[in-house]
């Protein structure tokens, strides 16, 4: 690098304050004993130096005020970034809310589809305000020619399936409107239990159908922690309270009673389906068994009514097949939270579902 672009301020090595003033002192010294040797007069060096001086300044502000540009670019590029952020945000709210739930709409008879897909649990989307909710709109729309609830599920809570299941009973004894299950890729356990509340259940051929049962999976570390050294402190009030605990052992009494609350669930299950489906079921003793079936099997065996899909149910009952989709709209904001507590709650090791019970298809 030539002596003009020098920056004394910036490179060399790095010195104290008082290395710096003596090493300034040096340097002035050195050039006036330079200047007069040459001729040159003490002012005129001064003047140089000044000027040198100022020019050093110069670029130094030159450079802080480059920087400070870039520094304010940047900002002004994510608050841009932020601001788009949060109009998208609100206008697929309001897409969502105001715009989307008339874009199905369609005129004339057609079939109210109420959509029960992923796992059934109060907080996700296949919970049971969400889905009775739209089986109300369903039925109360007069050109909706029948109640259709497409099921993609694998179960889930007993309670929100049983709330369903309750549901669709209580608008089939008015008679008023057909209530039909079809399953697309599966319907298990509790998605079964809300299926043998509707009138119909049709399956395509390789659907999973069935899975009559109760889960209630855990693990047991005891030992493990006694041989990292770990002491685990759990206070209680109640003998009993801390029974599912997996860093504690459970004693043959525990383990009695917590199967007879399984059998006690599971024997529910069982009440509900038979009088859903009545004498269509076989008298087959594996139905009850934890089994799943695919859709042509569970046809023989009466868990369903028909082979087919949500399209071919449209054409044999509509001279024009047509559908609309009644099922309430998420909230993109309700639906973000929910999935970022989800996920917090599985980095931190709690239980997402309300009950340890499970109409759920076990992975």
């Amino acid at each position: 690098m030539d002596d003009e672009r020098r920056d004394d301020w910036t490179q060399g090595p790095e010195l104290s304050a008082q290395q710096a003033r003596e090493e300034k002192r040096r340097r002035e010294a050195a050039d006036e004993a330079s200047s007069v040797a040459d001729g040159e007069d003490v002012e005129t060096l001064r003047e140089r130096r000044r000027l040198a001086q100022q020019d050093m300044l110069d670029r130094w502000i030159d450079g802080v005020l480059v920087e400070q540009r870039r520094s304010r670019r940047w900002k002004l590029f994510f608050r841009f970034l932020f601001a788009f952020l949060i109009l998208a945000s609100l206008s697929t709210t309001l897409y969502g809310l105001f715009v989307a739930p008339g874009a199905t709409d369609v005129a004339g008879p057609h079939l109210g589809v109420v959509e029960v897909k992923g796992v059934i649990d109060g907080d996700s989307r296949a919970s049971a305000e969400r889905v009775i909710e739209g089986v109300q709109r369903a039925w109360e729309a007069p050109d909706a020619e029948a109640v259709v609830l497409h099921i993609d599920s694998p179960g889930g809570s007993p309670v929100q399936s049983q709330r369903i299941h309750d549901e669709l009973m209580r608008l089939r004894e008015q008679g008023d409107k057909p209530i039909i299950a079809v399953v697309e890729d599966i319907g298990a356990s509790g998605a079964y239990y809300i299926a043998s509340g509707a009138d119909e259940i049709v399956a395509a051929p390789a659907s999973l159908v069935g899975s009559i049962g109760v889960i209630n999976a855990g693990f047991g570390f005891e030992e493990a922690i006694e041989r990292l050294g770990v002491e685990r402190r759990v206070f209680t009030a109640g003998e009993n309270k801390a029974f599912l605990d997996p860093f504690s052992d459970i004693s043959p009494q525990q383990r009695d009673f917590w199967q007879r609350v399984l059998a006690t669930t599971h024997r529910q299950f069982i009440d509900d389906v038979k009088a859903g489906r009545g004498d269509r079921l076989a008298d087959d003793e594996r139905l009850f068994s934890g089994l799943i079936w695919t859709g042509e099997q569970a046809l023989e065996l009466g868990l369903v009514d028909k082979l087919g899909s949500i399209d071919t149910l449209a054409r044999e009952r509509l001279a024009k097949p047509r559908t609309r989709d009644y099922t309430p709209p998420l909230d993109p904001f309700e639906r973000l939270t929910r999935r970022f507590g989800r996920v917090a709650a599985e980095w931190v090791g709690v239980p997402q579902a309300a009950s340890p019970l499970r109409y759920q298809l076990a992975p």
